[in-house]
């Protein structure tokens, strides 16, 4: 089987996109320097990004994409879009952060060649879901972040819920920029129910082969551990950003289906952004949330 990056069959659906974007993390918070004490209320510009990644963990196939993306800052109270995506704030203080989270994951296409040969296509999915953000230093470099997501299917007629993820992470972000850049990481094991792990992983017996593809029953429980990390920099009106991650599947509950072919997986991808316009209004430090100044 090649595992050579090829277009997806269908166009980003906006569940995907949504996806790629926040994987991306394309709306950096970071400003010009002449900015940094009353930042713009937002900015908003446009760019592309490509990433590659698995069709899904487990999957020896990567696929590429490369999509128009939009950049977006908006910092008020209770609602934060930064380069970590968009977030509900729900409490900010020194030590503690909950917020509401989102996700996302790209739809997978069942090749005539591939494990899931003959099964049906998968939906993309939307994860959203409640985080809790422990700020392990003053400065905030170091934070342990627990996010716990439900995990939704969407078609063009219908949505559905396929479980729930938690993601307990370990991450670093730097406070100030290296030679103009900011980088950050994060390092976690990923737990889910049965009903996500079933989604991309049970084979029912109808869709058994038998000598080829046997049935598998998913459980829920480890769903292996991910590492991952990010440079951004900005020149002036234009931002460039990159991100790595690396997962490793072994002792996952579901490493035994016959739709896992490998324990590893890499992600990357690269995305550049114009800064299109900014609002004339400036936001004072102390009017923000503790964790957005």
């Amino acid at each position: 089987m090649s595992s050579e990056p090829r277009p997806h069959r269908s166009a980003l659906s906006p569940a995907a996109l949504l996806g790629l974007v926040l994987l991306l993390a394309s709306a950096p918070a970071a400003t010009a320097d002449g900015d940094a004490h009353a930042p713009p209320r937002w900015e908003l510009g446009a760019g592309i990004a490509t990433a590659s990644f698995p069709a899904y963990r487990g999957a020896n196939r990567q696929v590429t994409h490369v999509v128009p993306l939009p950049y977006a800052v908006w910092r008020s109270e209770r609602l934060r879009v930064d380069r970590e995506g968009a977030r509900g704030l729900l409490f900010d203080s020194e030590r503690f952060e909950i917020n509401v989270s989102l996700d996302g994951a790209i739809p997978v296409d069942s090749d005539d060649d591939g494990p899931r040969a003959g099964m049906d296509d998968l939906d993309p999915l939307i994860e959203i879901g409640p985080s809790l953000t422990w700020m392990l230093t003053r400065d905030r470099r170091w934070q342990f972040r627990i996010p716990v997501r439900a995990a939704i299917s969407i078609n063009a007629r219908s949505t559905s819920q396929q479980g729930w993820k938690i993601h307990p992470l370990l991450r670093y972000r730097s406070a100030n920029t290296v030679a103009g850049w900011r980088f950050g990481g994060s390092v976690g094991p990923i737990f889910a129910t049965r009903d996500f792990h079933a989604y991309y992983y049970q084979v029912a017996p109808e869709d058994a082969i038998p000598g080829e593809r046997p049935a598998f029953s998913a459980a829920g429980g480890y769903s292996g551990s991910a590492l991952s990390a990010n440079a951004s920099r900005r020149f002036n009106d234009v931002w460039f950003g990159a991100f790595l991650r690396y997962d490793n599947l072994a002792g996952a509950q579901f490493v035994d289906s016959p739709l896992v072919e490998t324990d590893h997986a890499f992600t990357g991808g690269i995305a550049v952004a114009w800064i299109l316009g900014e609002s004339r209004e400036r936001v004072p430090r102390e009017q923000l949330p503790v964790g957005a100044r």
